[in-house]
């Protein structure tokens, strides 16, 4: 395995505090430190005004594969995710048939194996094909290294599934990965609930959805000590209600997506089904709060929810299409556009949502570049503009609203366990 001179970089590191300009040597396939910029490597790369800093980890992620290929494959799927920066994913076991077994999870490591792009680590079914009923087969799915359990873009519904959820996993250290949502209140939904649902003659969604279904899971944490990360939280109250149960000393997390930092409800005047997303944007006084739930702690990742759908499930009639769009390969810039720019969050704080803030959720022995630790290294270029056009993405679908946008940001160079992996093109 080549050894690696990244030399003259802005190199990040939150897990060490770490923000100066250097030099970076890997070897081995690991970090090996800090270095002069005259020492010997087998490949030298200049990162003069890049930023160094370790491969960002995306929480859950849709690869869609096996039963989904239409839409995307862990191939692409991880092709994608190195385009975007991301050297190590959780896999959402919403596919067919459903990760709710050791096999499936160890057909997800053995296809993202013979893909050669990232990590990809399998997310665990809570419950038997996601129905809601029974528990799946939770010991199995540790052994077939499962690092998480989620229903994916399936809530559960039954408070008493969720208790023993709780109290199994934590047996073995596991978060549970739940969408705050209350059926009964999404059912027909298709856009937040609030001045533009009634002009636009769409059925909304109400806040509550999600901050009914947010105070369950975290008393259900507390009565149980068990480990629940909530995900894509969308609302003000959402995010009072988790910074309370932190100082509570609840064990629970959330993340967040960038769309939902950067889009409004507003957006679907156009009835572009790009825009429909599950949970639905909301209005700036709810990212408002996002923000600042991000900068004290209170949300502890960003993750971009990446959901692609084949161009006939977004059709151009926005009640029949699928809710979701990708989102691998804009996380850096939309989080860039909407977090760096306007000064919210410093580079450090928002390279620790994307590294450690997940890594700790996870369990994983990532997101840092401290002397021996895996080589897995994202090298940015924060000032590269350019208008995101299909032909750029490695995504199977091309579902996004920031199609033919002009983005700034990227990630320039891509290292996966001491190899490189990825290259931007000019």
């Amino acid at each position: 395995m080549k050894s690696i001179l990244i030399k003259n970089g802005r190199i990040i590191d939150p897990s060490q505090n770490l923000d100066q300009l250097g030099n970076l040597f890997i070897e081995n396939g690991k970090v090996s430190g800090l270095c002069d910029a005259t020492t010997t490597a087998d490949e030298i790369i200049d990162a003069t005004g890049l930023i160094v800093c370790p491969g960002f980890i995306d929480l859950h992620v849709s690869l869609c594969e096996p039963g989904f290929e239409e839409d995307e494959t862990i191939e692409s799927g991880t092709a994608a995710a190195l385009a975007g920066g991301v050297t190590s994913l959780g896999c959402l076991p919403n596919t067919s048939p459903v990760v709710d077994d050791r096999s499936s999870a160890e057909f997800i490591l053995l296809q993202a194996e013979r893909a050669a792009n990232c990590h990809v680590y399998p997310l665990g079914a809570i419950t038997k094909n996601h129905e809601g009923k029974e528990l799946a087969e939770i010991g199995q799915l540790v052994a077939g290294k499962a690092v998480g359990f989620t229903d994916a873009h399936r809530p559960i519904d039954d408070a008493q599934i969720m208790r023993c959820a709780l109290e199994y996993t934590r047996m073995f250290d596991r978060p549970i990965l739940n969408r705050p949502q209350v059926a009964e209140l999404t059912d027909k939904g298709q856009m937040h609930e609030g001045f533009y649902s009634t002009v636009l003659g769409l059925k909304g969604i109400p806040a509550a959805a999600e901050e009914i279904m947010v105070n369950r899971d975290i008393a259900l944490a507390e009565l149980t000590r068990g480990r629940i990360h909530l995900m894509c939280i969308s609302t003000q109250n959402s995010v009072s209600q988790i910074r309370r149960a932190k100082t509570a000393g609840i064990h629970v997390t959330a993340d967040v997506t960038p769309h939902h930092l950067t889009l409004t409800d507003q957006m679907l005047e156009t009835y572009d089904p790009n825009f429909k997303v599950l949970p639905p944007l909301r209005t700036q006084e709810h990212i408002d709060a996002l923000i600042v739930g991000l900068k004290d702690g209170t949300i502890d990742a960003i993750c971009s929810d990446h959901t692609p759908h084949a161009a006939e499930k977004k059709t151009d009639e926005i009640l029949g299409a699928d809710f979701g769009i990708i989102g691998l390969e804009t996380l850096l810039p939309v989080c860039l556009q909407s977090l760096i720019t306007p000064g919210h969050l410093t580079w450090s704080e928002l390279i620790s949502k994307l590294t450690t803030g997940p890594a700790n959720i996870l369990g994983l022995a990532k997101g840092t570049l401290a002397e021996g630790a895996d080589a897995d290294v994202t090298l940015i270029n924060p000032d590269i503009r350019y208008i995101l056009e299909p032909s750029r993405l490695k995504s199977s679908s091309h579902n996004t609203p920031f199609l033919g946008k002009e983005l700034q940001g990227r990630a320039e160079l891509v290292i996966v366990s001491g190899e490189i992996r990825f290259r931007a093109e000019n």
